[in-house]
């Protein structure tokens, strides 16, 4: 069944607010004092951000694509795998998504980021920050991950075998993020993803919330750039081999 766009639209919206929800919402209860949560390992914040992809997917898979991600949509549209007339309002409606989401997150933790005093730790629960303040790590990084991301959400929905058997294609595009928050997330977060990234520090640096600090805008051009350059040649590898 074909939808229009609008609906898509919805669903591109929805979905990117439901990934900022579950996945930062994931962050906040292990950075932010006095959740119960507080302390909790990063294999918590892989489950939250593995789930933030596969929920959206198996609700909104079928309908818009589940892309909740401008880079997989610009890396779809450059290797003619998406129409480019409909990139700006995918995009649009992932940003707005994201805005949403993570102001939903404030909401739920609200108390808890006026108790918390450690800047790094609020701004982590928006967006992400390089653990050794290197953009060219950060770059590496998410580009690697970003790479790995498109090209494995291509090869796993694409398969024949999960071709037929789409739930099954959305729980390994589930798995595979959490793997690579969990296998990559160190240096980074990761982000692998421009709305989720800048969409909620856009968030950060409007929303007056005590002890936040800056919203690191020197850096913020990195999980941007590299996730589209790593959608555009993830995407047109992936097609290049196996299409």
């Amino acid at each position: 069944m074909t939808y229009d766009l609008g609906v898509r639209l919805v669903a591109e919206f929805i979905g990117t607010a439901i990934m900022i929800i579950l996945g930062n919402g994931s962050v906040a209860n292990v950075d932010l004092k006095g959740t119960k949560g507080n302390g909790s390992d990063w294999m918590l914040i892989a489950v939250g951000y593995g789930c933030g992809v596969l929920i959206p997917a198996l609700m909104f898979g079928s309908i818009s694509g589940n892309h909740i991600n401008p880079a997989f949509t610009i890396g779809l549209a450059a290797s003619g795998l998406f129409p480019w007339s409909e990139v700006l309002p995918y995009i649009l409606a992932q940003f707005a998504g994201a805005i949403v989401g993570q102001l939903l997150v404030v909401a739920a933790y609200k108390p808890h980021y006026d108790m918390t005093t450690n800047p790094q730790h609020i701004l982590g629960t928006f967006a992400t920050i390089n653990a050794t303040k290197s953009k060219l790590n950060g770059f590496v990084n998410e580009f690697i991950g970003s790479y790995i991301l498109f090209l494995g959400a291509l090869g796993i929905t694409k398969a024949p075998f999960f071709a037929q058997n789409v739930g099954v294609a959305h729980f390994g595009l589930g798995f595979l993020v959490a793997t690579l928050v969990a296998s990559l997330g160190g240096p980074t977060g990761p982000g692998l993803n421009p709305a989720r990234d800048l969409g909620p520090r856009i968030v950060h640096a409007l929303l007056p919330l005590h002890n936040k600090g800056n919203s690191d805008w020197g850096y913020s051009w990195v999980p941007v750039l590299a996730p589209i350059l790593a959608g555009i040649c993830g995407v047109a590898t992936y097609k290049f081999f196996f299409m």
